[in-house]
């Protein structure tokens, strides 16, 4: 029995690395894809890992040595994914100094889990934090009766209702210009695009998404999530003038779609410098991480973000304050793609047959 458990755990050792690995191929399948999100857990399992290598088998063998590098470096790598959204590294985005209400907007995402049937502690959240725009996701018709006690508060609405997880509602207390309700790559899974107006008169192109994950039981491939993120990324110009996308991106933002996102639409991201802010899983602390974002162009400057209390549902509602800040551009470097980023994304546009007209 014991040279049983010997050669389990020297197997389990040896495949930890292709935790880390697998991740680094271009290959779009959910079980590779996959791997990208628990990142601080791999991160932890393959320093478990190193160590008990190093306490059981020791470190005399070439072959002992191999392993113990490749593990030192497996780790290494997840350590440098994460270390952008802890405080050790430098903000993306910088704080707002002066405070100008006018200048803000104040964001509120929420996916709601369709079967969750207790709406209360979502109002009660609503009523307490006031926020500008409110983004509910996984919302159904049921939904959407009960969020009707928050419209008097909130006169600009758009509403797509769906009972396939992908309903999606935006609830506004500021104008809303020209929104459109567009399903980029798949039917049955909505975006919302538009334009809000600031109370100093800032106009602000906003873009709320909820693509669909990579998942056995969603799509078998990364290629629709991917695909719809790239899509929004092309058509933004971030230098252009003031930009927010938010929503359930159902990606991390240490992912290579995600980076590639922001290479491509010059979005910053607020996390960076500040915490992780994992918003899924909300039944399970040990296993979260961040599916729930707002990216940003460089003219703005954060106020608070902050992660919110359980609601009944497998998300935590976040929230963001961001303050239109036009010199902070100068303290923004805007990210860019590299040699190859453009193809690649072009690519995967045209592999799921965009609509790339739609946001014209």
């Amino acid at each position: 029995m014991n040279v049983i458990l010997d050669w389990a755990l020297f197997l389990f050792i040896c495949a930890v690395p292709l935790l880390t690995l697998l991740p680094l191929l271009r290959h779009e399948g959910w079980w590779v894809r996959g791997f990208e999100f628990p990142a601080l857990q791999i991160t932890t399992v393959t320093v478990a890992a190193l160590l008990a290598y190093v306490w059981v088998y020791g470190w005399q063998g070439q072959g002992d040595k191999a392993l113990i590098v490749l593990l030192l470096l497996c780790s290494a790598l997840q350590c440098v994914r994460i270390i952008r959204y802890t405080r050790l590294f430098p903000y993306q985005i910088q704080s707002a100094r002066q405070m100008r209400p006018d200048d803000q907007l104040n964001l509120l995402v929420a996916n709601v889990l369709m079967t969750n049937r207790n709406a209360q502690p979502l109002l009660d959240l609503i009523r307490e934090t006031q926020p500008d725009l409110v983004l509910t996701v996984e919302t159904d018709a049921w939904w959407e009766e009960q969020l009707e006690q928050i419209e008097a508060g909130y006169p600009y609405r758009v509403k797509q209702p769906l009972d396939n997880l992908y309903g999606m509602h935006l609830y506004s207390r500021l104008e809303l210009i020209d929104p459109q309700v567009h399903f980029l790559v798949e039917e049955g899974v909505p975006s919302m695009h538009g334009s809000v107006v600031l109370a100093s008169g800032q106009r602000v192109a906003l873009h709320c998404l909820h693509p669909a994950p990579p998942s056995p039981t969603e799509n078998p491939t990364s290629a629709e999530r991917d695909g719809e993120l790239l899509l929004v990324a092309k058509t933004i110009d971030a230098s252009a003038g003031p930009v927010v996308v938010m929503g359930d991106l159902n990606d991390v933002a240490w992912s290579a779609s995600t980076r590639l996102f922001q290479k491509l639409s010059g979005l910053l991201d607020p996390r960076i410098g500040r915490g992780i802010f994992s918003t899924f899983h909300a039944g399970y602390p040990l296993l979260r991480w961040p599916l729930d974002h707002v990216f940003c162009s460089g003219d703005f400057t954060l106020v608070s973000m902050k992660r919110h209390r359980n609601i009944g549902s497998d998300h935590f509602p976040i929230q963001v304050v961001l303050q239109h800040t036009p010199r902070a551009r100068q303290l923004h470097p805007e990210p860019s793609p590299g040699p190859g980023d453009e193809e690649l994304a072009q690519k995967k546009i045209e592999n799921v047959s965009a609509d790339e007209t739609a946001l014209l």
